[in-house]
């Protein structure tokens, strides 16, 4: 059974965050949203968010950095967890308004949660959704 604090992240109840962009909009950054995709598969790992800092530091240290919005600081993936992405290409969409950064995994995954064997996993999108009558539920 998951503790409160991971509850969320690891919980069988579905608790989907519709508020979510209008808590990335009172963080006090101007940010674009940030997909990061696995550059050998294809696979998104997770959606983040990037400031003109977060942008600038990629492309500098060849790694992904982000802006995390829940803690209103830079984040620089994997400094802390060694879970580090490799910069491969960042891509800007038609209307400038989203970024697309390719990255290859150095080691482990890319979710800060783990799977059944303690391994950091390869995507944050570990859970399906599925509808259930009137329902929604993780499948």
């Amino acid at each position: 059974m998951p503790t409160e604090m991971n509850a969320l992240e690891e919980g069988t109840e579905l608790t989907l965050d519709f508020d979510k962009l209008s808590k990335v909009g009172a963080c006090g950054q101007a940010v674009l949203p940030v997909v990061l995709q696995n550059a050998d598969t294809g696979e998104v790992l997770y959606i983040g968010y990037a400031n003109e800092l977060a942008l600038r530091e990629t492309l500098r240290l060849r790694q992904a950095v982000l802006w995390s919005t829940s803690r209103n600081e830079l984040w620089h993936k994997g400094a802390t967890s060694g879970d580090v992405l490799d910069l491969v290409d960042v891509a800007v969409n038609c209307e400038q308004n989203s970024l697309l950064y390719r990255l290859r995994p150095a080691r482990g995954g890319a979710c800060h949660t783990k799977d059944t064997d303690g391994n950091s996993r390869h995507t944050c999108y570990y859970r399906l959704i599925t509808e259930s009558g009137t329902d929604l539920r993780f499948r």
